[in-house]
């Protein structure tokens, strides 16, 4: 079950394909006069798998674009860093559009204890679970070693190792960019750069606090997150479900899962987190126009909410408060919060 189904898959509804994976050295020299094979092929969706290798290339596609002047022509899908899209849209501006297609989430299969576990990564979840934890390291040092040198960075990839791994173990919590630079022995603008390499590469994500116009004093760092739970689990050495009940990552590893999912399920929210001087916090914050979702995250099947959690609805106003726990069923608890799986409230 590697990769390779999982994107022909997707180009599967489409009449008339082609479809190129540039890590194929057959398929990348077909492209040694790009501009030649595209109008050879003009006639046929081209499918170009693994397209960062060669972001030379977006300039001749623009050409061939204008030339043609067709819908649909191209389909493009590879490891995306946010330095690739911007020269992209500054190339093809007006004649492309994106789609991130993130992991699983818990509504697209069935076993919501397994994709917690191995991650949404679509070969992780699949393989059982010996086979998902050694699929997820080799994932790891392939990434480090091979894609971040190729995105065009120059990091010793055990160095970018402990670093993600020292993430691992603050996940959900507060940055603080002076603590991690003490921890790792360099500079504040260093770790600026860890960060950014690793949030254009969309594996972590920094979630930014909520902002008021009361005088209440509130976070002003983001929270922190590496967004896939099984590659948490796999730089922590979590293997199994009991190892992962048992752990002190348990609460936060619940957290990520449960926020990667909603924010598929809600793209144009924002999303931020609240928390004041006082403690007073909720995990989630979605905002869309006027209207405001507050969620709180609770790795129990009998959550229970603390006084903190009902004076921040009284700052946010939210129009609907949820809490999304391990539980079976849905339930009503004080002021109108009710309570969800994480299933029941992604149907909703």
């Amino acid at each position: 079950m590697g990769s390779l189904r999982w994107q022909k898959k997707i180009i599967s509804g489409f009449k008339d394909t082609l479809y190129l994976d540039l890590e194929n050295p057959r398929d990348l020299a077909k492209l040694q006069d790009p501009l030649v094979f595209l109008e050879s092929n003009k006639h046929l969706l081209i499918c170009i798998d693994e397209v960062q290798r060669t972001p030379e290339i977006f300039q001749v596609f623009r050409s061939y674009l204008d030339s043609t002047n067709r819908t649909g022509q191209l389909l493009l899908l590879g490891s995306a860093s946010r330095d690739l899209i911007r020269q992209s849209s500054e190339t093809l501006a007006g004649r492309i559009s994106y789609v991130e297609i993130g992991p699983f989430n818990a509504l697209e299969v069935g076993d919501y204890q397994k994709l917690w576990l191995h991650g949404g990564y679509p070969v992780s979840y699949a393989l059982e679970q010996t086979l998902s934890f050694d699929w997820r390291i080799n994932y790891i040092r392939t990434f480090l070693e091979r894609d971040i040198p190729q995105l065009g960075f120059n990091i010793p990839a055990e160095t970018l190792k402990r670093f993600w791994t020292m993430l691992a173990h603050l996940n959900g919590s507060v940055l603080n960019q002076s603590t991690l630079a003490a921890s790792m022995g360099v500079s504040v603008p260093t770790i600026k750069n860890y960060l950014d390499i690793l949030e254009g590469a969309f594996v972590i994500r920094r979630l930014k606090p909520f902002h008021t116009k009361t005088k209440k004093r509130l976070v002003k760092s983001p929270k922190i997150y590496i967004r896939d739970s099984g590659l948490i689990h796999c730089l922590l050495g979590i293997e199994s479900h009991n190892d992962l009940l048992g752990h002190p990552a348990l609460g936060n590893s619940f957290e990520v899962f449960v926020i990667e999912s909603i924010l598929q399920k809600y793209p144009r929210h924002q999303a931020s987190f609240y928390r004041s001087s006082s403690g007073a916090e909720i995990d989630l914050v979605l905002e869309k126009g006027q209207n405001k979702i507050a969620i709180e995250i609770k790795s129990s099947s009998a959550p229970t909410l603390t006084q903190g959690f009902y004076e921040a609805l009284k700052v946010i106003q939210p129009s609907q408060a949820f809490v999304i726990a391990l539980v079976d069923s849905a339930f009503p608890i004080k002021d109108d919060v009710w309570v969800h799986s994480l299933k029941s409230f992604l149907a909703l």
